[in-house]
């Protein structure tokens, strides 16, 4: 294990967190999201490697460097890195890092270079008609001081807060439809609590079209038949709470960001699960997401906070605007999402 690097100046940081950098301010928890990435705000993406592997070699796996950064965070189409600052601490929260489908490049055999591309093989189903319109998220990370409930609500809407960015980041590009993540599990993380993860993923979330699937896949080892008399519900969310009821006996309990996932859509896509040997032997399990089928409620809080910044900064530019166009504009705003939407379900069609 290599010695992480010292902390990034705070002046350094606020010198690169400037307003045009600025997302949204968050829905919860009084802090801001900012987007930024190797280029624009080297010193912010060195101290989001600093802290990504403060935060996972806490848990239990990392890349074992000086901080955690790769060539996906610098070649040169680097991803983006979405990042929640605290305001009031002067400090980042978390982050997630993410590129989209339009700015992806390919490699001499076809496939996407990916972050995830070393474990999962894409089939040209989903090169064709999914990768131009996903968002591939991955390196999610709450630093362990909020992780912790001395933070209060700036901890309790940690995760929450990362949701509120990546929901801005979808609505300031309407041609992305999908999200593509990972859910990782850490190698301490409860064997047969695991496999009972598993087991309901695939009960209820297979892949049946094979859009995505592991080159070598992570299979459970407990007894199916146990599993299933243990997951014994048809209906999702009645399973799910023999799911949490059963783990919390092991001891133990889902991991936040799988718990987040699996309430975000009925529709998501579990894609198999690989292990990552250049993370710390972390097993990943992929996932897929319709952003235009997740809950409504989820989208109704995370798209609240996007909306009112987006009118706020149309109100403070043109003070003497009246209610009533700031109600036309969320309208024609909605048909013209709308219309788009209409417009790539037809082509894919034909």
């Amino acid at each position: 294990m290599e010695k992480i690097i010292e902390p990034v100046s705070l002046e350094l940081l606020k010198a690169e967190l400037t307003p045009e950098k600025k997302l949204i301010d968050t829905n919860k928890g009084g802090n801001e999201i900012y987007v930024v990435d190797w280029k624009n705000s080297p010193n912010v993406v060195r101290e989001i490697g600093r802290l990504r592997e403060v935060t996972f070699r806490a848990a239990g796996a990392s890349s074992g460097l000086s901080m955690d950064l790769d060539e996906f965070d610098t070649m040169d189409k680097p991803y983006q890195q979405i990042v929640v600052w605290d305001p009031d601490a002067q400090a980042i929260v978390g982050g997630y890092r993410y590129i989209l489908g339009p700015d992806m490049v390919f490699t001499e055999n076809g496939q996407p270079k990916l972050a995830s591309a070393h474990m999962f093989k894409f089939s040209d189903e989903f090169i064709r008609s999914y990768l131009p319109h996903t968002m591939e998220l991955g390196r999610s990370f709450v630093t362990p001081d909020y992780q912790s409930s001395k933070a209060g609500a700036k901890a309790i809407f940690a995760l929450d807060n990362l949701w509120d960015g990546i929901v801005a980041v979808v609505l300031s590009h309407p041609s992305i439809i999908y999200f593509f993540g990972k859910m990782t599990f850490y190698p301490s993380y409860d064997t047969t609590a695991f496999d009972l993860i598993m087991h309901f993923l695939w009960k209820h979330f297979e892949d049946k079209d094979q859009l995505v699937r592991p080159y070598d896949p992570v299979l459970t080892r407990s007894n199916p038949r146990l599993m299933d008399l243990i997951l014994a519900k048809d209906d999702l969310k009645q399973d799910y709470r023999c799911l949490k009821d059963a783990i919390n006996r092991l001891g133990t309990h889902i991991p936040p960001l799988v718990n987040s996932y699996i309430n975000t859509s009925a529709t998501m896509k579990m894609c198999g699960t690989a292990v990552n040997h250049e993370f710390g032997e972390a097993i990943e399990t992929a996932i897929m997401v319709n952003y235009n089928e997740i809950y409504d409620d989820k989208v109704e809080r995370h798209i609240s906070s996007f909306e009112n910044s987006y009118f706020e900064r149309i109100k403070a530019r043109f003070p003497k605007i009246g209610p009533e166009v700031i109600e036309r504009l969320r309208e024609n705003r909605e048909k013209r999402r709308m219309k788009r939407l209409k417009e790539f379900f037809e082509k894919a069609i034909k």
